[in-house]
Parts: C-alpha cells; structure tokens; sequence
C-alpha cells in the first residue's frame, strides 16, 4: 500500500519507525487569487466556488457529510473532492485534527486556528503578500510546530488546501533556483504547464528575479512575500520546529516539495536548527506517477527528503466520481495521499478497507444531498 520513489533507506527507516502509532493531523488552508485565473485549476467549476474550495474542504475534514453544511463542498468539473480521502481516515482511525487558517478570503465555517494571515494575490503580480505578514506566518509556523510536537504521539501529518498552489509552488521552485517548470502536477488530468509557466515568469519578472532559475543569494521570505501564497511559510515553519522532537509527513505533491525546498533555504538563511531525517513527502500514486508531470524527478531535483505514496486504487470503485481518478482527474488535495499512508502504518488498512471507508463517506455524502436536493446525487 506504500511505495517508496526516492530516498529509499531513509524512507523504509521513516516507515519502519512510526509504524504502528496514531499520528496528530495539522490541516493549513490557504487562498490564493492565482487560484481565480480561469482554467488554472478544476478544485471548483469557476473562480467564484474556487475561493470557497478550502473552507469547505475544511468544514467537511471536521464535521463530515451534512445536509446543511454552510460551506458546501464546490461541484467539479469532473472528479469528487479528495476530502472524502481524507475524512474516512479522520473518522475510521481517529486522527486528531487541528485545522489552521493562514490566509483565507472568509473564516472557516468550523473551529479553527486562526494565524493572522492574509490571502495572496495573484502570483504574476510580483507581489503576493507584505513582507511583514510572511515575517509574522513563519513565526506562527515555528511556534505551532513546537506545540503540535509536543501533542503528537509520535509523528505530524502536516496538509494543505491552497487552490492554484501548484502554481505558486513552481513559482517558489524557480525562484530558489530549482528547474521545475514542466514538473509540478495539477488536477487537471493534463497539467496546464504554458499557463502556470507564463504567470511564473511573470510574477518573478515584476518582482525583479532573473529567469529562468531564479536570483543568486534569494532571500526566502522576500520570494515567498513575491509570489508564494499563505500555506507554504506556516507549513515550513512547522514542519522545520517539529522535526526536531517527531516525526513529519508532508502530505502532498509538488506543493510539499516547494515547502521543502523552502524550508532548506530557511534552515540556511537564519540558521534555524531541525532534523531532515524525521520528514517525508507523502501524497497518491495519481501524483507520483502523473505521466503529465515529473514529482520524482522534482523530488531528486531538489533532494534530501524522501517521497512515498500510496498505492489507493479507484479503478473498482462504484463511484463515477471516484473513479475519475484514475483518469488523472484531482489527484490530491486536504493532505490524502497522507492520511491514506498513515491508515496503512497504524491499523495496517489495505486497499479494500480504505476503499470501503472512503466510499462509505461518498455514500452519506450523496445521502445527505438527497436528503437536501433529490437532483444532486453522485452517480454510480
């Protein structure tokens, strides 16, 4: 259920050593107005459900199907949220779940951390966030991470939810001087690499970065301040203080491989003190063998961090919805590839117990929009 890409005998030592044990799950949503351009991502059939995908996808992580929920998760194009993933882990194991906003357009509908963040524009602008607010999210970064370590039994599943976040990650990859362009996934079952790259060389262009591999001596929150987005510094502060005393998941793509290539440039910069041999990437299969990308070599590009993912199969799957994604259509999101790894590692769940679960939830999920609307139903 677990297959190791890179890094292999620091990934099998990783797996061996947090086997068995019930892991705290740390979800940081974020928005980025990148994530409005239209076609740039499918986490929400137009701009306006796209800006309301991670607060959704976080009421539904917390409370799970509901008739009512104030933040309904948006339709897609084609596919079903990989929340669903998600909360069957949550709910079938028990995982706690601390829910982080960084910078959202509207609060969370359901508790949550608030971190004084604010959303991100447009990454082509060259000016994403203030200085200061990035200066601010580290630190709210590096101070959680030390609290959820200490909460944690053994090891941190850190996740996100940043629609247009692929985007954003290749623009921090580029800008640290990594050649990612072509490299980073999508939900779309072909990326949109052209779209992504032209607002990247934008964005780094109007900030003042030489292309096509970014600045010589970047200073990593003035990039991030640029053209990242709210998630990628408050999980890199994390992850960076928890490793010192647990283990780290970062569960997700190419989006955890720019956070981890941003936490190298920060343990550099200021000197901050961790442990890389305590952190993996784990996302999907869909994501780690995406023909359209290239997270492997992404992953030995920018080196030092082990990627696993796991082997989930949709291909039986009575959901049309679900079985889109085996089609190459949404991949990844709200830390699944994550949460269906730490299912495998603590109560040893194979391919047809994760399968049931997670389509358990699709079951009261279309349930409960039959209990609201008879005409909004998953198809079988």
């Amino acid at each position: 259920m677990i297959q190791i890409y890179t890094q292999v005998s620091q990934a099998g030592q990783w797996l061996a050593r947090y086997r068995g044990y019930l892991p705290l799950y740390a979800c940081v949503l974020g928005f980025t107005e990148t994530g409005l351009v239209p076609g740039i991502s499918t986490a929400g059939a137009t701009p306006m459900d796209r800006r309301y995908t991670a607060i959704a996808d976080g009421e539904f992580l917390l409370n799970g199907p509901q008739a009512y929920p104030q933040y309904p998760l948006p339709p897609l194009q084609v596919g079903a949220s990989p929340v669903l993933i998600s909360r069957a882990v949550v709910e079938g194991q028990g995982l706690p779940v601390y829910l982080f906003n960084a910078g959202l357009p509207t609060p969370p509908a359901v508790s949550s951390i608030d971190l004084e963040g604010t959303p991100a524009a447009c990454l082509s602008q060259g000016a994403a966030l203030e200085l200061a607010v990035v200066q601010h999210l580290l630190d709210q970064g590096l101070r959680w991470g030390t609290r959820l370590a200490a909460q944690a039994h053994r090891y941190l599943i850190l996740g996100e939810c940043v629609v247009g976040g692929t985007a954003t990650a290749l623009a921090v990859l580029t800008g640290l001087g990594f050649p990612a362009a072509g490299k980073v996934n999508s939900s779309h079952p072909s990326c949109n690499h052209a779209q992504k790259w032209q607002l990247v060389q934008r964005g780094l262009q109007q900030a003042g970065y030489s292309l096509p591999y970014g600045s010589p001596g970047v200073e990593p929150l003035r990039l991030i301040a640029a053209v990242g987005d709210p998630m990628q510094i408050v999980v890199a502060g994390m992850a960076i203080a928890a490793s010192r005393t647990c283990g780290v998941l970062l569960a997700g793509g190419t989006q955890m491989l720019a956070v981890f290539a941003l936490m190298q440039a920060l343990v550099r910069e200021y000197a901050l003190p961790w442990q890389p041999a305590e952190i993996i990437v784990g996302t999907t299969r869909w994501v780690a063998e995406d023909p359209t990308g290239d997270t492997v070599g992404l992953a030995e590009a920018v080196g030092g961090v082990p990627l696993v993912a796991t082997q989930l199969s949709f291909a039986m799957s009575c959901y049309a919805q679900l079985r889109a994604y085996e089609q190459g259509f949404v991949k990844e999101g709200v830390g699944a590839g994550g949460c269906a790894i730490a299912a495998h590692l603590y109560q040893g769940w194979n391919q047809t117990r994760l399968l049931q679960a997670i389509e358990a939830i699709a079951a009261r999920h279309q349930a409960a929009q039959r209990e609201k609307s008879p005409k909004l139903l998953i198809e079988r």
